[in-house]
């Protein structure tokens, strides 16, 4: 009985596991819930996050005032004749304070400020490259399963040829090595079709990966195309991109290296330790007051060295400014030319190639059937229109892919001029 009952739980477990996992596999994902997933559990916001949490720390800690000091003497006592003992010991109480002067608890304030600022542009710049980065995959995902639908539908395409060539075959019409050219054909595009499926199982496991998943819990994705419109003029992308976190962050990085650099300046100014104690003279009783005022001279260290650092530190800015900003401009030029050759592609395919490879494929594969076409004929134009749904598919693909790019540049969803947004 305990034996049953085992098997019986056993069996409901499975059972469930097989109904959970039946359900996250029929789970459809959006570009939002990507989007949404990805910001959510990516490590290196989390990390973005923390710097800025460091940042603030160092920034209250700059701000913070030396801590006074406290000290107990005990003179002329413990030795030999009129000094043995105490009973001529001087005992001395004293605290001092180390005063900053100068403005070096202000140069630091400000360092601190605008080290917190820097990475919080920085943070901003994670957030856009993440968006970007998960938008891509995600297009990339719904691309190929775009071109596995189409690789699946022209293996359907051939294999409707087989009974066809098979009645001419029969009639006397055609040759039996025809069957062999068929299935040479078919078998060459279910070849594609498997490195595409290979390809779609990558894709699919990057943009898990992005969304904090080890494994894809969905079954597919998605979207809408983009309408075929007009690009604005790169212009007016390479304006938006001034405005990009990754640049603004340099003028923050620019304060806190002035900051650095008057702090620098500034140590070689003394400060003033000013002193107050209490003495008692054993040997007569008496107390006393003890004041005190000492400065550093800043004789040999003048932090020259430290100086010369921070100088060309902060010259240094606006180098990697100038790098940070080319590299941006590079990645937009490459992807706005991607979108304008990518438009322009999708505009001859849609509005003549394709529309035309389907009528002249009815039309051969309804002459085929009558015999006025020979097989030829038909595996041409069938291979010409898997060929443009091919460049349709990756035309559009690489469209989805350079506006997500400049996305992440510009830091706001880009809008086609005559079509609508994704």
């Amino acid at each position: 009985m305990r034996t049953r009952l085992t098997f019986a739980v056993a069996a409901i477990a499975s059972l469930l596991v097989a109904q959970a996992h039946a359900q996250a596999s029929e789970r459809v994902l959006t570009l939002a819930g990507a989007l949404s997933r990805a910001l959510a559990t990516n490590p290196r916001l989390t990390a973005a996050e923390r710097d800025i949490g460091i940042a603030t720390g160092r920034r209250i800690q700059a701000g913070a005032i030396p801590n006074p000091e406290l000290s107990a003497e005990l003179d002329d006592s413990l030795g030999t004749g009129k000094y043995r003992g105490t009973r001529s010991a001087e005992t001395t109480l004293q605290i001092s304070q180390v005063v900053e002067l100068w403005g070096k608890r202000d140069a630091r304030i400000a360092a601190g400020i605008a080290e917190v600022d820097a990475v919080t542009w920085q943070r901003r710049a994670t957030r856009l490259e993440i968006l970007s980065e998960t938008a891509i995959a995600f297009f990339s995902v719904l691309g190929l399963q775009r071109r596995v639908e189409i690789l699946s539908e022209q293996v359907a395409s051939l294999n409707r040829l087989t009974p066809l060539l098979q009645r001419r075959i029969d009639a006397g019409a055609a040759s039996p090595a025809e069957t062999g050219r068929s299935t040479i054909a078919a078998d060459l595009v279910r070849v594609d079709l498997e490195r595409t499926r290979g390809m779609l199982a990558s894709a699919r496991r990057e943009l898990a990966i992005l969304m904090g998943d080890n494994a894809p819990s969905f079954a597919s994705v998605t979207g809408r195309s983009v309408a075929i419109g007009s690009a604005p003029p790169f212009a007016k992308i390479l304006a938006a991109i001034e405005s990009n976190p990754a640049l603004m962050r340099w003028t923050s990085v620019r304060a806190q290296r002035n900051a650095e650099l008057l702090i620098a300046r500034l140590k070689p100014y003394p400060d003033l330790r000013l002193s107050a104690g209490w003495r008692h003279y054993n040997e007569s009783g008496d107390d006393a007051v003890r004041l005190g005022v000492s400065v550093a001279l800043p004789i040999w260290d003048q932090n020259k060295g430290d100086i010369l650092a921070a100088q060309q530190n902060l010259e240094k800015t606006r180098a990697e400014r100038a790098i940070n900003r080319a590299a941006l401009l590079l990645v937009a030029g490459r992807a706005y030319d991607t979108l304008t050759a990518s438009l322009r592609e999708l505009q001859i395919l849609r509005d003549s190639t394709i529309p035309t490879a389907r009528t002249s494929a009815a039309a051969i594969e309804a002459g085929f059937e009558q015999g006025r076409f020979t097989l030829l004929e038909v595996l041409d134009v069938l291979g010409s229109v898997g060929q443009a749904n091919l460049r349709e598919q990756e035309a559009t693909q690489n469209l989805h892919t350079a506006i997500a790019t400049l996305e992440g540049l510009v830091g706001d969803p880009f809008v086609l001029a005559r079509g609508a947004n994704r």
